[in-house]
């Protein structure tokens, strides 16, 4: 790869624009594939918070979890748990407990295997030790400026 700098002035470019160029870059590209195959990142995160759980979670706890996901909100997330119950993919009883369907599992592994080629996409060429570098440095960066993040 040709990078778009000398190491002397690429040592001077604004993190904030790589950062968000990086951001925008993988999203749109995370976006677009799961568009192809019918559905969208938050519906894929709350399929996943769902297929992934060790114990049955409310539609509460998936929606407060995922609310902060990429500015996403609670109104935006209680939505999109509601197409992942109208596409079929999980139920909801009636005290709120969300589970995954036959239909929903199928689907999940199917946007699962998605997922797994986008992700060995976005790391061609970056060793395991240099994305690790990078997200503590990114991490550091959002420290030092008194931001706050998590993720799970």
């Amino acid at each position: 790869m040709e990078y778009s700098h000398s190491d002397a002035e690429l040592i001077q470019q604004p993190i904030g624009y790589w950062s968000w160029a990086a951001h925008k870059a993988v999203v749109s590209r995370i976006r677009a594939a799961l568009a192809g195959i019918g559905t969208t990142q938050p519906q894929w995160w709350v399929l996943a918070q769902v297929a992934r759980a060790d114990t049955v979670r409310s539609r509460n706890e998936v929606s407060r979890l995922l609310e902060n996901y990429l500015d996403t909100g609670s109104e935006s997330m209680e939505r999109e748990i509601g197409v992942t119950i109208a596409q079929g993919w999980i139920t909801e009883d009636s005290e709120g407990r969300l589970a995954i369907t036959e239909e929903g599992q199928a689907f999940y592994d199917k946007a699962a295997a998605l997922q797994s080629e986008l992700w060995a996409e976005r790391h061609a060429g970056i060793s395991d030790e240099e994305y690790l570098t990078t997200l503590k440095v990114l991490q550091r960066f959002i420290h030092n400026t008194g931001g706050r993040a998590w993720h799970h």
